[in-house]
């Protein structure tokens, strides 16, 4: 734990909101008490430490809630500023720039791809350039469940041959080590989806 943090993440595992949490965390090489919420009896740690939407995630550091998940990863930059890569540019520019993005990733999902990764991609392997930034972080979040998408409709949304951009993007965030603690596992998640599926048909 960094400089004696106490860090607690509650959160459900399929979350990709949670799952975005965690990938900064594992970025940061920071350690974390992940607390597994039951989103259908909340306990009261949850309703206490996000009274107005009552949702996870929900970081709470040294005994003080930070909720929604991009928030999350921007509060996580800035008081572990020292500790791992940073996740925002230190261009006031360059971090508006991510900030858009970021909000067009929660926002536009489904838009077009190919036009603004011309346009977000730095020339490096990642969003934010080299390294691994802010809209990487928030795209990142949602590829376990957007592979589970791929396999409930039967399109390929990480075509190589449409989108090769993105795809090569795929390839290189899902090989961090970062990404392999954090992701949540595509045939868990899969198996979870059917079952809710099941469960709003009956």
């Amino acid at each position: 734990m960094a400089g004696g943090d106490d860090l607690k993440l509650l959160g459900a595992w399929p979350s990709p909101f949670v799952t975005r949490v965690k990938l900064a965390l594992a970025l940061k090489g920071l350690s974390y008490e992940d607390v597994e919420e039951n989103l259908y009896n909340k306990s009261e740690l949850l309703l206490k430490s996000n009274p107005v939407h009552k949702k996870i995630p929900v970081l709470i550091h040294n005994g003080a809630p930070v909720c929604e998940s991009m928030i999350i990863v921007q509060y996580i930059d800035d008081v572990f500023a020292s500790t791992g890569p940073s996740l925002l540019p230190a261009d006031p520019y360059e971090r508006a720039i991510a900030r858009f993005w970021m909000a067009h990733v929660d926002d536009k999902l489904v838009a077009p791809w190919r036009q603004w990764l011309r346009e977000c991609f730095k020339g490096g392997g990642f969003f934010g350039g080299d390294g691994v930034g802010l809209v990487d972080v928030a795209l990142g979040g949602v590829l376990s469940w957007m592979k589970v998408t791929e396999a409930l409709s039967g399109d390929k949304i990480f075509d190589a041959a449409k989108t090769p951009l993105l795809a090569a993007w795929v390839e290189r965030f899902i090989e961090l080590d970062a990404a392999k603690a954090a992701l949540p596992d595509v045939g868990r998640l899969l198996e979870f989806a059917k079952a809710r599926e099941a469960a709003a048909s009956k």
